[in-house]
Formats: C-alpha cells, sequence, structure tokens
C-alpha cells in the first residue's frame, strides 16, 4: 500500500509550520509541502518586532527559517513542490503535486493570501525599501517621517489611523471621492492633524534613489500631477487568497476565503484552513501561527475519532 500520512500541510508560512510543529510534538506522521520559500508572506517584510519571543529586530525570510528548523527539530517533514490538483472528500485525502502523489488522512491548508499591488514597474524592485503591505508589520520603520497609504477600504483607514500615532505625516490616496470604510473610521482619521485625505487620485509612478523618495499624484478628474515626498508607502487594497485549488470541494466565502471558524474546520471533515486563507478578521503572524496550533489539535481529535479499517 502506498504511504499514507496521518497529515498533509499546504504551505510553509508561520501557520503551516507552527501545524508542522505541533503534529510533530504529538507523534502524527506529517509532512509539509511548500511551493517557493518558506516563510510565506513573512519574507517579503524586512524588520518584525511584534512576534512574541523575539527579543531583537528580524527579517521575514529569517524568522521562516527559524520556523522551518524549529519543526524539523522534532521531525517534521518538508517537501518542495506545487500543488496542481486536491481530492479532499474521501477518507483518504489525495494531494496531487509537480513531484508525485501524496496521501493523508488529514489536511491542513496553510496557503495564505496574496497582497493585490498596484502593478507599477518600479514596485517590486522596492518592496522593503520604501513599499509595504502591512502597516502593522512594518510602521515602526518609518517614526517620524512621512508617509502615504493607498486604499479606501477599512484595512486603509485602520494603516492610516496606526501610522498617524508613529508618522510626522501621513498621506491617504483613494481614487474615488469617498472612503468605504465606515463612517467611525473615517470620522477617526478626520480628528488626525497629521492625516490628509486625497481623494479622487492615483499613485502613478515611483520614484527612488536605492530607497523611495517620491510618489507621483495622478488626480484622476484633472488630470494633473503632482509629486509627494515621502519615505514608505503603504498599499492597502485588498488581498486575494490562495484558494482557488480548493473551489468547488470546500465552502468559499464571497471574497474566496476558505469559511473556517476559531476551530480551523473547514466544511468538509479532515480538512483544516489556518491563517491568511480562512476567513478571519485579523490576519497577523501570531494569529496565523496560533491557527497552525489549534488545527492540530482538532485534527487529533478527529483521527482518534475515524481510525483506519
Amino acid at each position: 500500500m502506498d504511504k499514507i500520512y496521518d497529515m498533509i500541510i499546504i504551505g510553509g508560512g508561520p501557520a503551516g509550520y507552527t501545524a508542522a510543529l505541533y503534529a510533530a510534538r504529538a507523534g502524527l506522521d506529517a509532512v509539509l509541502v511548500e511551493k517557493v520559500i518558506v516563510g510565506g508572506q513573512m519574507t517579503q517584510t524586512m524588520a518584525i518586532d511584534n512576534y512574541p519571543g523575539i527579543p531583537e529586530t528580524v527579517d521575514g525570510y529569517t524568522l521562516g527559517m527559524q520556523m522551518q528548523q524549529g519543526a524539523e527539530r522534532f521531525g517534521a517533514k518538508t517537501r518542495f513542490a506545487e500543488v496542481t490538483s486536491v481530492e479532499l472528500t474521501g477518507a483518504i485525502k489525495q494531494i496531487h503535486t509537480d513531484e508525485g502523489l501524496l496521501s493523508a488522512r488529514t489536511v491542513v491548508i496553510a496557503t495564505g493570501a496574496d497582497h493585490r499591488h498596484l502593478g507599477l514597474a518600479e514596485e517590486e524592485s522596492l518592496i522593503g525599501r520604501g513599499v509595504g503591505y502591512c502597516a502593522a508589520c512594518d510602521g515602526m520603520l518609518y517614526r517620524n517621517k512621512t508617509v502615504a497609504v493607498v486604499g479606501g477600504g477599512e484595512s486603509a483607514a485602520a494603516d492610516a489611523l496606526h501610522l498617524s500615532k508613529i508618522c510626522k505625516k501621513v498621506y491617504l490616496i483613494h481614487r474615488r471621492d469617498t472612503l468605504r470604510a465606515a463612517k467611525a473610521a473615517f470620522d477617526a482619521l478626520l480628528r488626525q492633524e497629521n492625516v490628509e485625505l486625497i481623494l479622487q487620485s492615483e499613485v502613478v509612478g515611483l520614484q527612488a534613489d536605492g530607497k523611495l523618495q517620491s510618489i507621483l499624484v495622478k488626480n484622476r478628474l484633472t488630470g494633473e500631477t503632482q509629486s509627494l515626498d515621502v519615505q514608505g508607502l503603504f498599499i492597502s487594497i485588498g488581498r486575494d487568497p490562495a484558494s482557488a485549488l480548493f473551489a468547488g470541494q470546500l465552502e468559499l466565502d464571497q471574497g474566496g476565503y476558505i469559511r473556517a471558524g476559531e476551530s480551523t474546520e473547514t466544511s468538509l471533515p479532515g480538512v483544516f484552513a489556518v491563517g491568511d486563507v480562512r476567513t478571519k478578521t485579523v490576519r497577523q503572524i501570531v494569529t496565523a501561527a496560533a491557527d497552525g496550533a489549534v488545527a492540530v489539535h482538532y485534527a487529533q481529535e478527529y483521527l482518534q475519532k475515524n481510525p483506519l479499517a
């Protein structure tokens, strides 16, 4: 008979490697499958200061490697492969990869969500050098400096409000004539003297000399363009969950996130969703890690109640 793992974990970010750690310590035969690089979205963050137990600032790549090493210390296994399709409805779950077929009794989905980008030519090269997607993660890098936030929803308003406590000046740039954020968030922004709203406008260019120096902002009504000197630009225009592989088998919400509550249990028995890919209100490294621990707890319960024949 082909090998059947107790658990397959898809995704090597903080949620995935916490699940791998807890599974290994629980004596489960588990394997983690990662497509590209350990760490997930953390690898886009140059300075992490808000993860418990880390006394010094650490970059996301290093923290990801430390998580991998911590899990593998207890016997967790990592396979680098791309998952191409899944069959999750049976008692034995089938995970097809470009390196072959894997089978398991439980599956933990930790595929994350990708930040939407503006699509500017200079954007990718300036990530970590002035361009960021998480104000809570990187905001402290810009203490007493001038920054801009792009977006008009709840996340963008929250980012601007957070940065207003840290930065000298915050521009909030939105392409429409009003924010989509709730009135309470909008009113809170208006009370901040160092926050300036620039509406009906969009960022059309980034100017840099090794690091971001300024942004070009175009008024969508007049066509006029102005240059704003900023040291940081936070892009908060939404995320796209990496859930396409599971559509049609798992229940997704309107945003494409996998429906799974605090137990991380999905609509299919033996399948769990953790971290940024699941429906939740707060998406941080620490909440993703917590999900990984919770998933293993409920997976153990499932395995005990559903032994192999």
